[in-house]
């Protein structure tokens, strides 16, 4: 299977505010935008000079199937920017689109942005998402509980193998 990063567009955005309302990803991925507005003006934000977020699309053969993107982006912080993810359409769960998609992401970011500390949070209830980030060299940090959930805070180190 082909997997690439694309362009985000609004029109992408929509689409992925409209599958990523299903219940079985809301149970797993909090979502900061509660209407399609919100999502668009948060998208619109990632194109001004200076953004301290930016995203991707995820192709699977071709096919939209999901966004990673990365926020909270500050070169002196640490971690640099925390990362996300997310593929929408359930057929390619479990087939490492995620895992790959991820990989192809982080190497964009370090080249694009510098950013060498990544963190990401997950449901520790989640492990197909607790998978990718190990599969991807995210180490468990810490782990928190917030409102009765736990949750895995994980970190890496993206430094250039050059």
């Amino acid at each position: 299977m082909s997997v690439k990063l694309g362009q985000r567009t609004e029109e992408t955005v929509a689409v992925y505010f409209e599958r990523a309302q299903s219940a079985v990803i809301r149970a797993v991925l909090p979502q900061r935008a509660r209407t399609l507005e919100e999502a668009l003006a948060d998208y619109r934000r990632t194109l001004e000079p200076g953004a301290s977020s930016f995203g991707r699309t995820i192709l699977a053969d071709g096919q939209y199937v999901g966004d990673v993107w990365c926020y909270a982006m500050d070169p002196s912080g640490d971690p640099q920017a925390m990362v996300s993810y997310c593929v929408f359409e359930q057929a390619f769960w479990g087939r490492g689109v995620a895992s790959e998609a991820l990989g192809l992401f982080l190497e964009e970011i370090r080249e694009r942005f510098g950013l060498e500390r990544i963190g990401a949070f997950t449901f520790t209830a989640n492990q197909g998402s607790v998978r990718v980030l190990e599969k991807n060299g995210f180490r468990l940090a810490e782990t928190l509980v917030e409102d009765g959930t736990a949750s895995g805070y994980y970190t890496k180190s993206i430094v250039s193998q050059d």
